[in-house]
């Protein structure tokens, strides 16, 4: 298994998946692709599993976990985030490589606007896109450049953590969803009473977490987590829908005032073939947008408005990031016309026709 894993690892591959009657299979540069020709048998995935969990008495319960998640690293080949399910009664292993080092802003790509963001005294950045889209090594090069460029305290609660930081210029507070705390809503409860300047929530599971960090962004802390949304218009609605209906109104004055920033991200293959590349959309919460967001009425002029912004705030839509892709001829102008919200931009415009002169038969 190691030497499979490893092999994966080499090769980039960002997931690994271990099921019982098929081949291991990974995902590379975003494609799913078969790495071994012998199937495995129950007994063998199971054994994996067994070999992926280090906790004693969570080993000694293995016949009753249905789904388990967990980190695992080995000398030389890696660390993951491992995740346990059942599929017709057998084990199944999806894995996810985490990289040893810490990425940086720079080395990811990411628009140098987002280390602004990153050194906010306060205030709520939501980092969203959809699984497997990089929002985790994202968050991580934020905390780094928190941690490489300022003194402050920065709690972390994850399930399970990633990233390895390191103390820097900062103090940073790594605690595990199931091993460290007791859960994420009363691991994000306690982060308040633990003198934090920045809270990094990995996993908004309900509204009393939602409501939480709120909190937290609303006595002075920093505070960044996830969504699932496709794009920053689609994370605010989110974000006030996880609330029951009586109180979504007062959840998007709330949101309004203490949002500061929403960074939405997708990976799309490099024009090169060499990876992918990450595409983002920056939204920063002006007084503007503050009003745009209280009144649901006019959640329709956030794209426009980013649009505007992008030469004073550096705001930036999808497609305008998808622009400059192209230009740079980083991405080819067919991928970035199936990711685009508007196609018709990357459209050449259609050659003027002349006027047929008259022939003088016709005058």
């Amino acid at each position: 298994m190691e030497h499979i894993i490893k092999a994966a690892v080499k090769r980039g591959a960002s997931d690994l998946h271990i099921k019982a009657g098929d081949v291991f299979r990974a995902r590379i540069d975003g494609v799913f692709k078969p790495l071994t020709k012998q199937r495995l048998t129950p007994e063998q995935t199971k054994a994996i599993a067994l070999q992926l969990i280090t906790n004693e008495a969570d080993r000694e319960r293995i016949d009753s976990i249905r789904d388990y998640d967990c980190s695992w690293g080995a000398p030389g080949i890696g660390r993951f985030r491992v995740n346990l399910l059942r599929q017709r009664s057998s084990f199944m292993v999806v894995m996810r490589a985490i990289p040893f080092n810490v990425p940086t802003i720079e080395i990811l790509g990411l628009p140098k606007v987002i280390e602004e963001i990153a050194n906010a005294e306060r205030g709520l950045v939501l980092v969203s896109g959809a699984a497997g889209n990089g929002k985790s090594s994202t968050i991580a090069a934020m905390i780094q450049q928190i941690n490489s460029t300022m003194s402050k305290h920065v709690i972390t609660l994850e399930n399970p953590i990633e990233f390895l930081h390191r103390d820097i210029q900062s103090s940073v507070t790594q605690r595990e969803v199931g091993v460290d705390t007791e859960s994420m809503k009363v691991g994000v409860r306690a982060a308040l009473r633990q003198d934090p300047d920045v809270i990094v929530v990995s996993e908004l599971v309900d509204h009393d977490v939602a409501s939480t960090i709120m909190q937290a962004a609303e006595t002075g802390s920093l505070v960044i987590s996830t969504s699932y949304a496709l794009d920053a218009a689609s994370a605010i609605g989110r974000m006030i829908s996880m609330f029951p209906s009586e109180e979504q109104e007062v959840a998007r004055i709330r949101l309004a005032d203490t949002l500061h920033a929403v960074v939405s991200q997708r990976l799309l293959p490099r024009a090169d073939g060499k990876g992918r590349i990450a595409v983002v959309e920056v939204l920063i919460c002006t007084p503007e947008i503050r009003d745009v967001i209280r009144n649901r009425s006019r959640a329709g002029e956030l794209r426009s408005m980013m649009e505007d912004g992008k030469d004073k705030y550096r705001m930036q839509t999808f497609d305008q990031h998808l622009q400059e892709l192209v230009e740079q001829k980083l991405i080819t102008s067919e991928t970035a016309v199936a990711a685009a919200s508007d196609a018709s931009i990357f459209e050449s415009p259609a050659p003027k026709r002349r006027r047929a002169k008259k022939s003088s038969s016709s005058r």
